[in-house]
């Protein structure tokens, strides 16, 4: 879909203004609202006054997510799988406003795809018919850029925008999955609901992420210490990935889905990159950066050259298979992972400003000191 061109309100105000003037205690559905980017977006979410009730529809819980209530947003947990369609209706009971952002994130092929199929595609298709089957009016929808690219001929993209047509099988199965999904929601968009309304969805598409609770990060920090602060990467020097705090890219989430109920004509079935001022373009520069701000120690190593990462990735990939049988390695790097972290793939928009005014709420200095205090608190606890 191409972008439109924003339109300036009309003398008086619209029927979607006034319906949002007289809307009086929003229900908010967040699925996967206990994972990564789904619990901040309810931390968000339980700060809004206009917002009655965040509602967490997750098959699990880590922590309890009703002590981010507040006093004028309850929180509150129902346990379900979104494969179950039965359980996603029970869910969706007196729900306005749903976010989407459960799925099975897999990038070191440890499920089947047909699990990861169920659960992305299959699952998202479920929040569809349930907000068909209960009016539930208006979807945001989490994909990621992964069901962009790169492609398995290894293309780059430069600085691209959400217009960029960039063609050719995805790389990632994960990535399949997501562009699977993100069809369906912009398809379902305009779709004419049981009681005269229609169906308003859009699509966030998160770039790479940083912040509290990214595993990676811990786990990269970790692998620095044991080799004396060494911190060692494969990227290229000149390469140019995108990076977002996921404070940021939770409150372009939370923006979006107010004022989707404002502007479904000008919001309606597009897709939204995420972005903030996080200076860096490179990972490892990124990642020497945090570090190094706690704990000077940390000091840049040097470039591992592609050839000699992907050979220890195909040494491991055999023996892998030879003890299958007996043993269930887990890969530290897929092939498709190396290949993803050396190629320039990047975007440059500023749509989610035009569309919905979104401007980042946290600074890359605020970012940069909220992601290292979870980092040297996730490092103490072990």
């Amino acid at each position: 879909m191409t972008d439109r061109t924003d339109r300036q309100p009309a003398a008086g105000k619209s029927r979607h203004d006034a319906e949002w003037d007289m809307a009086k205690g929003l229900v908010y559905l967040v699925t996967g609202g206990c994972g990564y980017i789904g619990e901040h977006i309810v931390k968000l979410l339980a700060a809004e006054n206009y917002v009655k009730e965040v509602r967490v529809f997750d098959i699990s819980a880590t922590f309890d997510v009703t002590k981010l209530s507040t006093a004028s947003t309850t929180v509150t947990l129902v346990k379900g799988d979104i494969t179950d369609v039965d359980q996603v209706y029970k869910a969706m009971e007196g729900v306005q406003v749903v976010i989407h952002t459960a799925a099975l994130v897999d990038y070191m092929d440890l499920f089947p795809y047909s699990k990861m199929e169920s659960i992305n595609v299959g699952g998202t298709s479920n929040i569809i018919k349930a907000c068909m089957a209960k009016d539930v009016t208006y979807l945001v929808y989490t994909s990621s850029i992964a069901a962009v690219g790169p492609n398995t001929c290894n293309e780059p993209m430069l600085r691209g925008t959400e217009e960029t047509v960039y063609t050719g099988e995805l790389r990632l199965l994960y990535g399949r999955t997501k562009a699977a999904a993100e069809n369906l929601v912009r398809q379902a968009n305009g779709t004419l609901m049981a009681h005269g309304k229609k169906l308003v969805t859009c699509v966030i598409r998160p770039s790479n992420l940083y912040g509290e609770k990214t595993a990676s990060f811990l786990e990269s920090y970790k692998s620095a210490k044991s080799k004396n602060g060494r911190l060692n990467y494969v990227e290229p020097d000149d390469i140019d990935q995108g990076y977002a705090y996921v404070g940021n890219v939770a409150w372009m989430h939370v923006l979006a889905a107010r004022q989707l109920q404002r502007k479904p004509e000008l919001m309606g079935g597009q897709v939204y990159y995420t972005y903030d001022d996080t200076p860096m373009r490179q990972r490892f520069k990124l990642l020497h950066s945090l570090y190094s701000s706690f704990d000077p120690s940390i000091q840049l190593g040097s470039r591992i050259p592609y050839w000699k990462m992907w050979l220890i990735i195909s040494i491991f990939n055999i023996v892998a298979f030879l003890v299958k049988p007996f043993w269930k390695l887990k890969p530290f790097m897929t092939l498709d992972i190396l290949n993803y972290l050396v190629i320039t793939f990047s975007y440059n928009t500023d749509k989610a400003s035009r569309h919905f005014g979104y401007q980042p709420k946290y600074s890359w200095a605020e970012a940069k000191v909220r992601t290292c205090k979870w980092l040297k608190e996730a490092t103490i606890q072990g």
